[in-house]
């Protein structure tokens, strides 16, 4: 698994947006989190914003849509330029619908789980995905912690995703720093969202490639047990 970090502009100074994205250059996608104030209980940013950052930076966007109705807002963030655009699964009407049409519109489709939600009753819609997105806290707000009880479902979306020999992508959120990134790595994940832990940083680019560091260390341990315990 190629290890990903995708800082989340949540905790970046809105202010300053052009230069907060400058300041992670080194990561590979970087977080919008849109938030309408219904779905969840608080209010970012919408599709002039993403539009005006994806002139500012040649960092692809990753949007987390944390908003009702996405199967009629979705496909205005990919031609706003999002490269990456996630919908929850409780809010779609038509997943599936949905994800084709952000694929066909050129971005890659991912699918968000808050945590009380199961990963197994949407197996079956995994081919249609890019990504597979497990909330690690409670949507909504940046700066909560981390939530253990998520390992386990972490665990079971990576084994699906290997059971039907696809190359998704399975991103964390919510919670993720130094001290809990490897525990998401150990157990499958192989994209971190991190908010706080890279814009509360003295140094945002080099936390970047710190939590890189860890995070690779962690998936490499975790596959060479599974080598291991597999006789391979």
């Amino acid at each position: 698994m190629a290890v990903q970090i995708n800082p989340s502009i949540l905790s970046a100074d809105f202010s300053r947006l052009a230069d907060e994205a400058k300041a992670v250059e080194g990561a590979d996608w970087l977080h919008v989190d849109v938030m309408d104030n219904h779905f969840v209980p608080n209010l970012t940013l919408g599709v002039p914003v993403v539009e005006a950052l994806g002139k500012a930076t040649d960092t692809p966007m990753d949007c987390h849509l944390m908003i009702e109705d996405p199967d009629r807002w979705a496909p205005q963030y990919v031609e706003a330029g999002a490269g990456s655009v996630t919908f929850h699964v409780e809010a779609a009407a038509a997943p599936v619908r949905l994800a084709r049409e952000i694929r066909a519109k050129g971005a890659r489709a991912a699918m968000a789980l808050k945590p009380a939600t199961p990963i197994e009753p949407y197996e079956d819609l995994l081919p249609e995905l890019d990504m597979l997105l497990v909330m690690t806290v409670e949507p909504g707000f940046g700066g909560q912690s981390f939530l253990d009880i998520m390992l386990p479902k972490i665990r079971r979306t990576r084994e699906l995703i290997s059971r039907h020999g696809l190359e998704m992508w399975l991103q964390v959120d919510g919670g993720v720093s130094a001290s809990t990134i490897e525990r998401c790595a150990e157990a499958g994940a192989d994209v971190f969202v991190a908010g706080s832990a890279v814009y509360g940083a003295r140094e945002p680019d080099k936390a970047v490639r710190d939590l890189r560091a860890l995070a690779e260390k962690a998936a490499g341990t975790a596959g060479l047990c599974g080598h291991e315990a597999t006789g391979r």
